[in-house]
């Protein structure tokens, strides 16, 4: 069985895969997918300054990631452009790595964490997909909090994703990480007993 995980930024996806992990369940990361194809001397990030332009290298001829988030989160053309670049190489090496999974581990569980997955298209991958549901009023304290960022550059990032409200409705699994951990915890309990899973 395989689930794809996701929710909005700052809802606690990275948890929620640990607790999993804990359990048993294989983790495919998309966030470290994204980063390990974006290495210097990668054909996407030789793309990426062709198209943005080599400011947004550093002099050691890794991404500015900083940089190039400045530009694509004010600007949906380019955050479009960019994910034209970046999602084919990132989806090929999920689907690469959850191959090898089921074929190597059939008994356990594969969660594939996608901070993007439903605004990607990915969910016909998928057997089940689980959401990490926070209010939004949440979501913007802690990115506030966890990143220092203004309440503005916090809305921006939040604006560049689908609601949570959306993503809930659309999950097979919701897992509320608005309360305790506790809380969070006896809900992936209950997922993983009424799942079956060893």
């Amino acid at each position: 069985m395989n689930i794809g995980l996701t929710g909005g930024i700052a809802s606690g996806k990275s948890t929620v895969s640990r607790l999993l992990v804990e359990r048993g369940a294989l983790l495919v990361d998309a966030d470290k997918i994204a980063r390990e194809v974006v290495l210097p001397g990668s054909p996407v990030l030789e793309q990426i300054a062709v198209h943005f332009g080599s400011d947004m290298l550093l002099a050691d001829g890794t991404l500015n990631r900083k940089r190039l988030g400045e530009v694509v989160f004010a600007d949906e053309t380019s955050r479009k452009a960019l994910e034209s670049i970046t999602h084919p190489a990132i989806r090929k090496e999920i689907q690469r790595q959850m191959h090898r999974y089921e074929t190597d581990y059939p008994e356990r569980l594969v969660v594939v964490d996608i901070p993007l997955l439903y605004e990607s298209g990915l969910s016909e991958m998928f057997d089940s997909i689980l959401v990490v549901y926070v209010p939004k009023s949440v979501q913007l304290q802690r990115l506030m909090e966890r990143d220092g960022w203004s309440e503005r550059e916090a809305e921006q990032r939040l604006n560049a994703q689908w609601s949570m409200e959306k993503k809930r409705e659309l999950a097979d699994i919701i897992i509320d990480n608005s309360g305790s951990l506790e809380d969070t915890i006896k809900q992936l309990d209950h997922f993983w007993s009424e799942k079956g899973l060893p």
